[in-house]
Parts: C-alpha cells; sequence; structure tokens
C-alpha cells in the first residue's frame, strides 16, 4: 500500500492524498460504506460503484469468521471474488463485535474467548489467528485486534485494556509480518489506538502505535457514548502524534457533521452504518438538513429527495413517494433510502477533497455543518 498527500488545507488539519491499493486508487478523505457480513444491506454491488461512488467498503472479521466461515471464502478465492466486488476492502478484526459481547465473552493475554450470537458456540481470537482469518477472507487492509473500552470507563480499567491491545498488537505484527498474501495482492495491517477519553493515555497508546511503523494507522474506543466535546479532543490528541505521511483511520465514526470535524482534524478515513442504518429507519441526510421521511408532512411534497441532486435517485424519486413506501411497509423505500444516504455521504467527502484542493475547506466546513444539522 502507497500513501501520498496531494494538498494540505491552510486553516486546519485537513488534507487530501491518495491510497494506492492492489485492487485501485482510494482518494482521500474517504467514507467506507460498511458490508459487515459481505453485504451492504438492501444494496447492490453494481448500486456501489455505479450509483453511490464506493471506493472501498468494509467487512468485519468476526461476522464473515461465523458466517459463512473462513472454509468457504477460502475455497472461494477470498472475500473479493465471494462477494463480486473488484475495489478495495478494508476488514475490521471483530473486537468491537466481541467487546459488543461483554456479557458473553472473556478477554485474557492470550485473546478474546466468546460465544457466537448466532448458536453460542464457544470461540477463541488471538492476535495471531485475526490475522491469518484476515490473510483468508484477503482484504487490502486488515485491523489488528484490540479491546474496544466501553464509556464511561475508570481509569485503571482504560490503562489495563490500552496495554492489552498492546501486548496484542506487538504478537499480531510480528505474526503478520511472518505470514504471506494468500491470493495474488497484498495486503497491509492497520494497529488501533485506544486508552478512552484519557490525555494521557491517548498520547502513550498514539506513540505506541507510531513506533510500530506500519503502513497506516486507526483510532478506536471513540464514538462509544462519549460527549463529542471529548471525542474531537482525544482525536486532535491522537493526530498530533500519528505520523503525517500514513493515512488515519478513524473507525466507526459518525454523522457528517462528525465527518467533516474528523476531515478538519486530519483524518483521512471513515466509516459507520449509520446511513444506511438510519436510512432504514426513515432519516434522510441531505445537503439542507435532516429529514424523516416518515413525517405527514412530506405526504404531497413531489420535489427531489436532495434539491442539489447529491445522490442519483434524486433524480429519480420524489419525498412523496417514498414517504408512500415507508407507509406502505414497501422494501423499496428502504433500499432508496440507504442508497440516498451512503451516496450523500460520499459526496459529501468528494466535496470537503474539493474544497481542501480549492484552498477554502475551513469556509465551505463551517456553512455545511450549519446546515447539517438542521431538521427539515
Amino acid at each position: 500500500m502507497e500513501f501520498s498527500i496531494q494538498i494540505r488545507d491552510k486553516e486546519s488539519k485537513a488534507r487530501a492524498g491518495v491510497i494506492k491499493t492492489s485492487h485501485g486508487e482510494i482518494n482521500t478523505p474517504i467514507f467506507m460504506p460498511v458490508g459487515t457480513a459481505g453485504s451492504v444491506k438492501g444494496v447492490h454491488q453494481h448500486e456501489l460503484t455505479d450509483d453511490i461512488k464506493a471506493q472501498i467498503i468494509l467487512g468485519n472479521t468476526y461476522h464473515l469468521y461465523l458466517r459463512p466461515g473462513i472454509e468457504i471464502l477460502k475455497q472461494a478465492g477470498g472475500l473479493h471474488k465471494f462477494i463480486n466486488w473488484e475495489k478495495p476492502i478494508l476488514t475490521d478484526s471483530g473486537g468491537y463485535q466481541v467487546f459488543s459481547l461483554s456479557s458473553n465473552r472473556k478477554l485474557t493475554e492470550k485473546g478474546a474467548l466468546f460465544s457466537s450470537h448466532i448458536d453460542g458456540s464457544k470461540h477463541l481470537f488471538t492476535p495471531e489467528n485475526v490475522v491469518e482469518i484476515q490473510r483468508i477472507i484477503g482484504s487490502d487492509i486488515m485491523m489488528a485486534l484490540d479491546e474496544c473500552t466501553p464509556y464511561p470507563c475508570d481509569y485503571e480499567y482504560a490503562k489495563k485494556s490500552m496495554h492489552l491491545t498492546h501486548s496484542w498488537l506487538e504478537r499480531g505484527v510480528k505474526h503478520f509480518k511472518s505470514t504471506d498474501n494468500l491470493y495474488s495482492h497484498s495486503q497491509t495491517y492497520f494497529p488501533i489506538v485506544q486508552g478512552s477519553v484519557y490525555k494521557d493515555l491517548r498520547i502513550q497508546s498514539a506513540e505506541f502505535i507510531a513506533s510500530q511503523e506500519m503502513e497506516g494507522n486507526a483510532i478506536g474506543g471513540l464514538s462509544v457514548g462519549e460527549p463529542v466535546e471529548d471525542m474531537y479532543e482525544m482525536l486532535q490528541i491522537v493526530n498530533n502524534i500519528l505520523p503525517e505521511n500514513k493515512p488515519r483511520y478513524l473507525m466507526g465514526v459518525g454523522t457528517p457533521i462528525n465527518i467533516l470535524e474528523g476531515i478538519s482534524l486530519g483524518t483521512d478515513m471513515f466509516d459507520c452504518v449509520m446511513p444506511t442504518r438510519n436510512g432504514r429507519n426513515g432519516m434522510l441526510f441531505t445537503s439542507e438538513g435532516i429529514i424523516n421521511i416518515k413525517n405527514k408532512k412530506w405526504e404531497n411534497d413531489f420535489s427531489p429527495i436532495d434539491p442539489n441532486g447529491t445522490s442519483y435517485v434524486d433524480s429519480f424519486y420524489t419525498k412523496a413517494y417514498l414517504k408512500h413506501l415507508f407507509k406502505a411497509n414497501e422494501l423499496l423505500g428502504l433500499q432508496i433510502a440507504s442508497i440516498h444516504n451512503l451516496a450523500f455521504y460520499l459526496w459529501l467527502v468528494t466535496e470537503a477533497r474539493k474544497h481542501i484542493i480549492d484552498g477554502d475547506f475551513t469556509k465551505w466546513k463551517n456553512i455545511m455543518i450549519k446546515k447539517l444539522d438542521f431538521r427539515l
């Protein structure tokens, strides 16, 4: 993997760059649609490519390991071939999913022992076998096994958790470097900064992660319930330490405003289930504000979903029609909303990139943030 920065914003830490992988180039800043189990919910692969303009998607090691299973994926020749996706893929190690199973998992120095949410069967994730699983999946960017601390958590817990993540990382890096790709493309491995909302722990973790000298780095353990001001503070602290010449990935974040603020603080990559999850519940993100399409006010509004045409569906469907589909419980409504929201997120980061290059990112960002928080 190669990363180059094309231009930096003069009034913020925002930068426009390019990540080169074996499956193609990724223009940054970038948003990655979440395809947890090999599918971005309700969206065809051709729609991701042609309509949403996705440059990379995300899969999840935990879910893919349990179903369809690594033997099926190996027989298929990896996830790219299994789902017929020719662009880059990033896989989360499964640490966050194991974290969410707090009542059905046990963390030790050896690894994370957990019970499957599907059938209750017992499994163990170690730093080493998570690398091996992701080798079989064949993702372009693999994530290290970590523990995502809950919020709130006390200082001692956060400190112990961070050291466990660091210990796992050393083993994971060693195993990654001692194993080979299974397929005809290269893979890279990102460590993850932890430390909850404690400044000194975030500094310590960021310095440790940077010392591993991997090709990119991630920031985890944010957007788990902490105040947004704390998230931005931690992000600023970490990005001031992580290497300038490597991509920075903020995991699981977030709202359109979170993404713009993250870009302003020097972050390059984002993912979140919000566009599809909220879309399926009738929340639409637009360049003029947020719409709840279930509201009665839209039933005779025959204007496009977004007047500025941020997604291709805006030229096909009106608010009234989408309101009707939701009221009638038609699955097409969920699909249209998901496609629109994902296309909007990709439009947003593409516009951010353009304004970074044009030199007026901060001015544009401040205007957009006021609009994005408005309820239509």
